[in-house]
């Protein structure tokens, strides 16, 4: 459970942050980066679900990824060390049950003949604005993990990169189950 009784400590005044660990990094520092990212990705999907509501589906997938972002974040925020798993970690499961979303949206969609420009209804542009953030945030937990002694779960990073696959069939939904798509036209203003 967290407990939190005072919210500004004043540690982070000198410019650093401290880990899950205890240890103390740059607030620029790439593992800092990373899961700042992802809190980034899940304020702006809780921006797209103001107006999802009606869709009470989709809405209530996004809620359990808005809950998985967190886990992720505390994933990140107590690298694993020695082997040791001692903390919250993102499992397959997650990943599965991602898949399994995206499976269950794609199905009502028809193919797509061109590239998906962002935009449609509020939601569809918002969820968009959601992915190219996952998608930030999923480079930089990659960048992470190829640094020696930055580990980083597998299946944080898969989850990640689902999400993006997610969303982005999420914007389709949101329009209308894709009637409502604006398409990309190749050199269409030359």
């Amino acid at each position: 459970m967290v407990v939190l009784n005072r919210i500004y400590t004043k540690t982070g005044d000198d410019g650093t942050t401290a880990l899950g660990t205890g240890e103390r990094r740059p607030k620029y520092d790439r593992r800092i980066a990373a899961y700042g990212t992802v809190d980034e990705t899940n304020a702006a999907i809780g921006v797209a679900r103001l107006h999802t509501k009606d869709a009470l589906v989709l809405d209530a997938m996004l809620g359990r990824i808005q809950n998985d972002l967190f886990d992720l974040g505390a994933d990140l925020a107590v690298p694993e060390r020695d082997g040791k798993a001692e903390r919250l970690r993102v499992v397959a499961g997650q990943v599965e049950r991602l898949e399994h979303d995206i499976d269950a949206l794609n199905d009502k969609l028809a193919p797509l003949t061109s590239f998906v420009l962002p935009g449609g209804t509020p939601a569809a542009a918002y969820l968009h604005v959601a992915r190219t953030i996952c998608r930030r945030a999923e480079r930089m937990m990659v960048e992470l993990a190829a640094q020696p002694g930055e580990p980083v779960g597998a299946a944080g990073i898969q989850y990640m990169n689902r999400l993006s696959d997610f969303l982005f069939v999420a914007s389709r939904a949101a329009n209308h189950d894709g009637a409502g798509d604006v398409l990309w036209v190749p050199g269409q203003n030359r």
